[in-house]
């Protein structure tokens, strides 16, 4: 019962209580590193429907990504600013699974099983990113390979892919 209110209150965090606690967390996640282990799930009630437990094997990551376009290196020789082709240029991937890359690079014997959007400001997004150490956790029903991640299978992986709406 109480996840309904928590996911309620996620729903609209401008409107809520949500707000203003995460006002006094940014101000120390903008102070740490931009991949960062965490004892439990911020949003726990979003956790839990993408598959955390609480328990050994599941560990939660913390990703924080700049936001917005990509600037490319400005061309070496003459052209009008026009064809300059610097600004303007969009990711192929979206920010959630730069995250997601990015914490299974940080933590290469756990598999990315999940992430979920947290919180964002002017500069960065910030996701929790749930990973899963495949010896621990032979139940969990993970590929063999490179990473889930690496390959598109995780939830972000395929809507980039447009396996998903």
């Amino acid at each position: 019962m109480a996840y309904k209110y928590m996911a309620e209150a996620w729903r609209r965090p401008g409107e809520s209580y949500v707000k203003e606690l995460m006002k006094q967390r940014l101000i120390k996640w903008r102070k740490q590193p931009s991949i960062v282990r965490i004892e439990k799930p911020t949003r726990i009630d979003r956790a839990r429907r993408l598959g955390y437990k609480a328990k050994r094997g599941y560990v939660v990551v913390l990703a924080r990504v700049r936001r917005g376009n990509l600037n490319k290196p400005r061309p070496r020789s003459g052209r009008r600013p026009k064809r300059m082709g610097v600004k303007k240029h969009k990711t192929a991937k979206s920010l959630r699974l730069i995250a997601e890359e990015r914490a299974a690079r940080k933590f290469p014997n756990l598999e990315v099983l999940n992430s979920y959007w947290v919180w964002e400001d002017g500069r960065y997004k910030w996701y929790e990113v749930i990973l899963v150490d495949r010896t621990l956790l032979p139940e969990v029903k993970i590929g063999k390979g490179g990473g889930r991640v690496f390959r598109g299978l995780t939830s972000a992986g395929k809507k980039v892919r447009g396996l998903r709406a």
